[in-house]
């Protein structure tokens, strides 16, 4: 009896972990897909809306936009760098208004 129940409970948990990690593939598939559906293109610096340039000089004073893109749901990827040195990516849309990623 104690070798059935023993076993049991070794079924019990390979079934169990492996459940788990077909999740994590299948969050990790959504993810790249997520990020292939948002590619962004390089686009001149000149070409971001004055919304989103007026909202990182109001947000992040003194910081400098290096490059930008934008994507075909319109929304735009500027990198900058602050004067401590430090440097991002911050994803705005047409308004200058932060967007979930």
């Amino acid at each position: 009896m104690k070798k059935l129940f023993i076993t049991a409970v070794f079924a019990l948990g390979s079934l169990t972990a492996f459940a788990q990690e077909e999740q994590a593939t299948e969050a990790q598939d959504t993810a790249t897909e997520a990020v292939a559906q948002d590619d962004f293109s390089e686009i001149a610096i000149e070409e971001v809306p004055e919304a989103v340039t007026s909202m990182i000089e109001t947000n992040y004073p003194g910081a400098t936009v290096n490059s930008a893109a934008k994507n075909e749901a319109g929304h735009y990827k500027v990198e900058v760098s602050l004067e401590d040195g430090t440097s991002g990516a911050l994803i705005l849309d047409e308004e200058g208004n932060a967007v979930e990623q």
